[in-house]
């Protein structure tokens, strides 16, 4: 794997009779498109995982990467320029294409530096393009679906207008505008369903809402998230006690829920959270020594093979954490808000239980019933290990994957639109 990261040299452009030259042994050139954050977080940890993933079956894989520490040198003005139409991504993808002459290209996350403008280069020259919806950016200038502690669609379906109102992305009027112009305008003029070959949602639950706010169904695929073989568990401790927390310290996380349901348990369970962000504070000081802080992958998973059960209190449509697949990983069942996707993903009974989402008293009611039912919970957990290895293991990934890839590259083969673009046919 290589990093490009912008700047790159001037190259000479590939012919196609150098694409025709290409080995043949079903391994492809992949290209990766990813706007990383500020703060790492899930959808990052995804890009990394899928690129050794791809990397380990013999494909070869280059990335495209720009970080948002770039903004700290832009002014406002010129980071919304970015925001809506990239020249620097869109030029720097033709050199890259120029040099690497990949097979696809596979888009992650372009907001707000790459922009959406390196869709329409790739279909320029002749790319197949998959983008993974890790968030609801497309339909949202929040990307939540997120406002004011609670679910809010009120731009599902409809121009994103409400949003700049309600100064829904970072409590700024300007910056919503910014997100809801960019959706907008893409939407107008087509981005999203002439220039986009596949889209991969992360389960059921999304790309329904993904088809209600627009996007063609016949475009979208489902592929979940995966943990990848370093950090799988086998097998489930048959002695596993208390609860663990395992994620960002932020209201949408529901981290004032969990200890509101701790609180009104009056201590009679023990439950470990592990994390950093803007709650740290409160969180240390109503939690004491059950807050460890950050702590490293390993050892999250070292815990997660004693405790009896993670908590995922998210007051948002999570698409798909992948805390979920390292839990069911290590055997370990999850109590979950029944809300979005979490409702498809936790199944009530079998891999863990749901409750009322926002509701501090039915979480701290399924905690008690999980504390009095330990049997059942080893039981859950159980049937959590087998559902990882049957649906959330690096080599049905794998399949999935290359198969969303082989149908994009087949289907572009052969389909270029009047304008010189490529036009997706109907599955």
């Amino acid at each position: 794997m290589t990093d490009f990261l912008v700047g790159l040299p001037l190259v000479l452009e590939t012919s196609n009779a150098m694409r025709d030259n290409r080995d043949r042994s079903g391994k492809w050139r992949i290209l990766i498109l990813h706007n990383a954050y500020q703060e790492r977080g899930g959808e990052d940890s995804v890009v990394a995982a899928e690129m050794g993933l791809l990397t380990r079956y013999g494909h070869e894989v280059e990335i495209y990467r720009r970080h948002n520490d770039e903004l700290l040198q832009k002014s406002a003005i010129s980071a919304a320029a970015d925001a809506l139409w990239s020249r620097q991504s869109s030029a720097d993808l033709r050199l890259l294409v120029q040099r690497f002459a990949p097979d696809l290209v596979h888009v992650h996350n372009t907001f707000p530096l790459i922009s959406p403008s390196v869709y329409w280069q790739a279909s320029a020259l002749r790319i197949p393009v998959v983008q993974t919806l890790h968030n609801f950016r497309l339909m949202c200038p929040q990307a939540q679906l997120l406002r004011n502690g609670a679910v809010c669609e009120a731009c599902v379906g409809k121009l994103p207008w409400r949003a700049v109102a309600y100064g829904c992305y970072r409590g700024s009027r300007l910056q919503s505008a910014v997100s809801a112009v960019g959706i907008s305008l893409h939407r107008a003029i087509g981005t999203y369903d002439r220039n986009v070959t596949r889209y991969i949602a992360l389960n059921e639950f999304c790309r329904l809402k993904f088809i209600e706010a627009g996007l063609p169904p016949r475009l979208i695929c489902i592929k979940p998230n995966f943990v990848e073989a370093a950090t799988q568990i086998a097998g489930a401790r048959s002695r596993r006690q208390g609860g663990l927390f395992v994620c960002r310290l932020s209201l949408d996380k529901g981290v004032l829920i969990l200890l509101s349901a701790i609180s009104a348990l009056e201590d009679r369970i023990s439950v470990t959270v592990i994390g950093s962000g803007q709650l740290e504070g409160m969180v240390a000081e109503r939690l004491g020594d059950r807050y460890v802080g950050f702590k490293s992958l390993p050892e999250i998973l070292e815990l997660m093979r004693s405790a009896a059960y993670l908590i995922v209190p998210s007051i948002w449509y999570e698409n798909f954490p992948r805390t979920i697949v390292e839990a069911f990983a290590s055997g370990l069942p999850v109590i979950a808000s029944r809300l979005g996707a979490l409702a498809e993903v936790v199944k009530e009974g079998q891999t863990g239980l749901l409750f009322d989402p926002g509701q501090a008293s039915d979480l701290a009611e399924k905690l008690r019933w999980a504390e009095a039912n330990p049997l059942e919970m080893l039981r859950m957990g159980r049937n959590a290990r087998k559902e990882y290895e049957e649906l959330y293991s690096p080599e049905r990934n794998y399949e999935v994957l290359s198969d969303i890839y082989s149908q994009a590259l087949s289907e572009r083969a052969g389909n270029v639109g009047d304008n010189g673009f490529h036009r997706s046919s109907a599955a």
